[in-house]
């Protein structure tokens, strides 16, 4: 798993090595520039008037290092330097070791709305992660000069103004890139965050490795191997009863679909057997949509209202398409009150819940809850930001002894112990509708197979990303529909797997 540290952390770490590697505090800022530098060049020529804009704190001291570098390299570099606090010891000697032909512009006032006209990249070196306040007077005026630019913004491990561990306020960069040092910071998983972030990048800074494999966290982001390990191949002498008999709980009287995209995908994550439970008007569309299933009829015509037997299934998958019926409510009930397997709770059942809440202790442990914010902010709350819905989400992954899961850019997955994982698969091409109702048939097809609550999750939330970018590679994002990530998800797993298709 890959950490996602604070800025207390990343401080640490940096004296850590600086003690014990050991290497002085200017060398390893000349190791972060290189980096910086080194992914720079592939994206810039020298044909490029560039601009960096420095503080006179480490931040800046990184600024100037790259600098020197890029007119090492035979860029056309203007350094401009606000005037403010007392400048670090690494600002200083990088301040020396400028060549003489550097142009070096000092901002002891408002500048001139015209001050980057020349520029066609703006490189931010104001202010790096250890910000606490709001940036205000001349700090804040540069920053609206930098954000009018007509160039390319690129940050050094943050855009100055935003905090990596609080919500920001004040004047922020608004960076179309950050190239953010080692691991990346908290702030950059948020939306609110994005117009300020832009693409994040990370860069290796040869941070202590030991030190770092041993700092704990409670947030990680996924990869490809960290996937991968949890995937489970299949045994030769396996058949169908070895993934598992699924119940899905899904459809209602023009909602027919989501129970549809929900099957499929379903059958796709590899269960073994499939039921689906749905009204008497949707019994026919399903038999001839999703001919691998089978189908258990409820009573009533438009919604469902009474469940069979639920002995038998190892997991139920409840919420696509479902309605808020007042006889659908008391199913929902009783789904609860009997069964004690874990189940997948998604879409209108997370309404049911959040309308009733005397229903939530009934959630089996082990549940995967999968929430949009709207429906989150329904769960759990309000929150004035972010940072506190993350909070919100570990608690209430805790009380319900469940794996909370609420979905976006970066998707974010709470485990009952507290440690939340960010997806970085799928793309804008997936804010379209039934995509949920394809991560709930995923998800409760792996959760059939005998995954652990959590791996499902991050298998499935990864999965289901990836069948997304896959797709749009095909396709294009604008014209993404849910179907066509059932679709890719073959492939997905393939690559999950190894074996790229």
């Amino acid at each position: 798993m890959t950490k996602i540290l604070t800025t207390d952390q990343i401080r640490a770490l940096d004296a850590y090595t600086i003690q014990h590697e050991p290497v002085a505090s200017i060398d390893l800022m000349e190791r972060a520039c290189c980096a910086f530098v080194e992914w720079f060049i592939k994206r810039a020529d020298t044909s490029r008037r560039i601009g960096i804009v420095c503080g006179t704190g480490n931040n800046g001291g990184d600024g100037l290092g790259i600098a020197r570098m890029l007119l090492a390299r035979g860029y056309a570099v203007t350094v401009w330097v606000v005037v403010g606090g007392k400048p670090t010891a690494d600002f200083e000697a990088n301040r020396t070791r400028l060549p003489g032909n550097a142009i070096v512009k000092m901002i002891a006032d408002i500048p001139p709305s015209t001050i980057f006209d020349t520029c066609d990249i703006v490189i931010d070196a104001l202010f790096g992660s250890g910000l606490s306040r709001p940036l205000e007077g001349i700090y804040a005026a540069v920053i609206e000069r930098i954000n009018a630019a007509a160039a390319w913004r690129v940050a050094v491990d943050v855009p100055s103004g935003l905090r990596a561990d609080a919500p920001s306020q004040g004047a922020i960069v608004q960076a179309h890139d950050t190239v953010s040092f080692q691991v990346p910071k908290l702030a950059f998983f948020f939306a609110s965050n994005a117009p300020y972030v832009g693409t994040w990048h990370i860069v290796e800074i040869g941070l202590h490795k030991g030190l770092l494999q041993e700092t704990e966290t409670n947030h990680y982001y996924l990869s490809d191997d960290d996937v991968h390990r949890r995937w489970k191949p299949r045994a030769r002498f396996s058949h169908k009863g070895t993934y598992g008999h699924a119940l899905l709980v899904a459809g209602s009287y023009g909602k027919t679909g989501a129970a549809i995209l929900a099957a499929r995908a379903l059958l796709r994550a590899g269960v073994g057997l499939l039921t689906i439970h749905t009204p008497v008007r949707g019994y026919a569309i399903l038999q001839q949509a999703v001919p691998e299933a089978m189908v258990s009829v409820d009573p009533l015509e438009e919604y469902a209202s009474t469940l069979p037997s639920t002995d038998g299934y190892s997991v139920i998958g409840v919420g696509p398409g479902l309605g808020q019926a007042e006889a659908t409510v008391k199913m929902m009930r009783k789904i609860l009150e009997t069964y004690r397997k874990p189940m997948v709770i998604d879409a209108d059942a997370l309404n049911i819940l959040a309308a009733h809440r005397e229903l939530l202790p009934l959630v089996p442990p082990g549940s995967i809850l999968t929430p949009h914010p709207k429906e989150f902010e329904r769960l759990a709350g309000k929150t004035a930001n972010e940072f506190e819905r993350l909070e919100k989400q570990k608690e209430l992954a805790r009380q319900l002894r469940s794996v909370v899961i609420v979905k976006g850019a970066y998707t974010s997955i709470a485990s009952p112990g507290g440690i939340v994982y960010f997806n970085t698969t799928g793309n804008p091409g997936m804010a379209t509708g039934g995509t949920g109702d394809v991560l709930t048939g995923i998800l409760t097809g792996l959760l059939a197979q005998s995954y652990t609550s959590l791996d499902a999750a991050i298998l499935g939330v990864y999965l289901h990303g990836l069948a997304g970018d896959l797709a749009a590679h095909d396709l294009g994002e604008d014209s993404l529909i849910a179907s066509d990530l059932v679709t890719y998800l073959p492939p997905a797993f393939l690559k999950v797997s190894g074996r790229k298709p």
